[in-house]
């Protein structure tokens, strides 16, 4: 198997208030696949789907309660502590619920969390130690 990601889907709880938060509050724009039972977004070399969480458990086999800590979290890193806070900022008060105001962090960089409606975690970072390479222009959260 090749080390690839393709496609990150996360089951929500309602599409449409999900999709609101990516596009108004992240900014991004839905791929013209979408449709009124799926929603995609382009990343950098990847897409992010968001699907209704009953019709994905339902799809995979398993059960949809999927409560509390979902042992992951998506990251956006960014250039500068500066930058992190004012994304955080931003995504702040475009209505994003801030789980974690940003800190200089363990690992020597310098985080915060926050959630979108199904409490799905993003870190915004900066991590000194990763290089940008400019791969990340268009995927940004605006």
């Amino acid at each position: 198997m090749e080390n690839r990601i393709t496609l990150i889907t996360l089951g929500v709880k309602n599409l449409q208030r999900s999709r609101d938060f990516y596009q108004k509050v992240f900014g991004w724009k839905p791929l013209e696949s979408s449709t009124e039972s799926i929603v995609f977004f382009q990343l950098n070399g990847i897409q992010l789907a968001l699907f209704p969480q009953e019709s994905l458990a339902d799809d995979a086999g398993v059960a949809a309660d999927g409560k509390g800590f979902r042992g992951f979290s998506l990251a956006h890193n960014v250039r500068s502590e500066q930058e992190v806070d004012k994304l955080v900022a931003s995504l702040e008060a475009k209505g994003a619920k801030v789980v974690k105001q940003p800190e200089k962090v363990f690992w020597g960089g310098y985080s915060s969390y926050i959630a979108d409606p199904d409490d799905n975690l993003w870190e915004i970072a900066y991590n000194p130690f990763l290089p940008m390479d400019g791969s990340e222009v268009g995927a940004s959260i605006h």
